[in-house]
Order: C-alpha cells, then sequence, then structure tokens
C-alpha cells in the first residue's frame, strides 16, 4: 500500500503532513514520523497510568490522533481539557480521523502552545498527561525541550492537585529525565509497551 499525501502545510514550526495508508492516518512532522491510527495502546497507557478513578479532571497536552481523550473519557473523567499548538492537527482529527471525543460536552480543546499555557494556567488537575513529542529526548520543536528539564517539570507539578499524577509518553527510554522526575517526584512508576519494531514505548508516571 502506497501511503497517499491528504494535507500538507507549513506553520511556524515547519512542515506538517498528514498521510493516508490504506485506512489509516499518520501525522508527520519535518520528516519526522509522529503518530498513527493503527494501535494507540501507549497513548492509552499513558492516561490509564494517570487517572485513578472516575471524575478526575485531566489535562492532556498533545490532541495527537485522539487515543489519549478517547480513553479519558472512558475512564470517566469529569472534565478533559487538551491543549494543542496545532490547529491543523484539530482539524485533520475532525474531518479526516472521526476523533468523535471532540464533540463530548466534558472536553475543551485549548489551542496553544503547552509551554506558553503552563505560564498562565491556575486550574488543579488531577493527571496531567503529557504527549507532545517523540519523547524527553527525542523533541520534534526545540522549544519543547524545556518542558522535560526541572523548570518544566516545576510548572507541570504546579497543576497537580494533591495526590494527582503526571504521566509522560516516550518512543523511548529516557534514563536522564527518569533521574530528573525521580529526584522531584516521591514515586515513579515506569510502563513499557511493546511495539511492532523498535524498542517499547515507554510512560512514566509520577506522583508525590
Amino acid at each position: 500500500m502506497v501511503c497517499v499525501t491528504v494535507d500538507r502545510l507549513t506553520t511556524e514550526r515547519g512542515e506538517l503532513v498528514l498521510r493516508r495508508d490504506g485506512r489509516h492516518h499518520e501525522i508527520v512532522s519535518n520528516g519526522v514520523f509522529l503518530m498513527d491510527t493503527r494501535d494507540g495502546r501507549s497513548e492509552r497507557e499513558l492516561v490509564r497510568a494517570a487517572v485513578r478513578g472516575p471524575g478526575a479532571r485531566v489535562l492532556i497536552g498533545g490532541l495527537g490522533v485522539g487515543f489519549s481523550l478517547a480513553e479519558a473519557l472512558e475512564l470517566g473523567a469529569a472534565a478533559v481539557t487538551v491543549v494543542e499548538i496545532e490547529p491543523a492537527v484539530l482539524r485533520w482529527n475532525r474531518e479526516h480521523l472521526g476523533t468523535t471525543a471532540l464533540a463530548d460536552p466534558r472536553v475543551t480543546v485549548v489551542l496553544a502552545d503547552l509551554a506558553a499555557v503552563l505560564r498562565t494556567d491556575s486550574g488543579r488537575y488531577d493527571a496531567v498527561c503529557l504527549d507532545v513529542d517523540n519523547g524527553p529526548e527525542w523533541t520534534v520543536t526545540a522549544g519543547n525541550a524545556a518542558l522535560y528539564g526541572a523548570p518544566g517539570l516545576a510548572a507541570l507539578d504546579r497543576l497537580l492537585a494533591p495526590g494527582g499524577t503526571l504521566a509522560v509518553w516516550s518512543a523511548n527510554a529516557a534514563p536522564a529525565f527518569e533521574a530528573r522526575l525521580r529526584a522531584r517526584f516521591g514515586t515513579v512508576e515506569v510502563r513499557t509497551v511493546e511495539v511492532p519494531r523498535g524498542e517499547p514505548d515507554v510512560v512514566y508516571a509520577a506522583r508525590h
């Protein structure tokens, strides 16, 4: 099966492409594969690691192809805020990917840079789920590296309600990032999800 380009555009962060491969879609940023609709197990695991019961207030950094959002709603979240920097990704979810979860009244979508939201958001969340790159050591946008450093973790920590969990998705193990998590949080859980090719995806879940 040959991939077909569905949409291609240039953003402030470079080229963004939506491709279709049979019945599946994939998103590529500046030539780097980001995500597709084939599986979603690790994106769902990201949310399961953070949401510890129904009624949770959830913040998701990165809409992706909608797996994380759908999982949060299925787990009974009371409110889900999704921060997505690219308007095209939101549009593609609605027009091409069939992400029906976006219509749920519990969902609020904020079109903004997550780093900017962290500076202004005064909310308190039971779960904060971060999936804006291929991981702490494989950032697609240079500015996102700060999210995974000590100041970024401090900003994410400030959004957590007492007993809340920060979960971070990574396409590979990130030992230096794990060390930073352990320096700040009392408990860090590492979950791996096998993938068809390459290293397992990794979910880091941290809480006090």
